[in-house]
């Protein structure tokens, strides 16, 4: 019996074009894409700051851990 596995979308755009997912829960393990520091209009955030690039990019991953049930 296999195990349900879970798409996780943050709704950019960019996930329908080059067909991935924000992250993908199977069972009790939670994998997390690549991550870029962009708005949800797909967007740069942070043009020419690491600080604020990483900000993003960790913001992106906590929702989307978040949304797939993490804590």
């Amino acid at each position: 019996m296999g195990r349900k596995r879970e798409l996780i979308s943050n709704g950019n755009t960019m996930e329908d074009v080059v067909g991935f997912s924000r992250a993908v829960r199977v069972g009790n393990f939670i994998v997390v894409g690549g991550t870029a520091p962009v708005d949800a209009d797909g967007r740069k955030v942070g043009v020419g700051d690491v600080f604020m690039q990483t900000k993003q990019c960790l913001e992106i991953i906590k929702s989307a851990l978040e949304q797939a049930g993490s804590s």
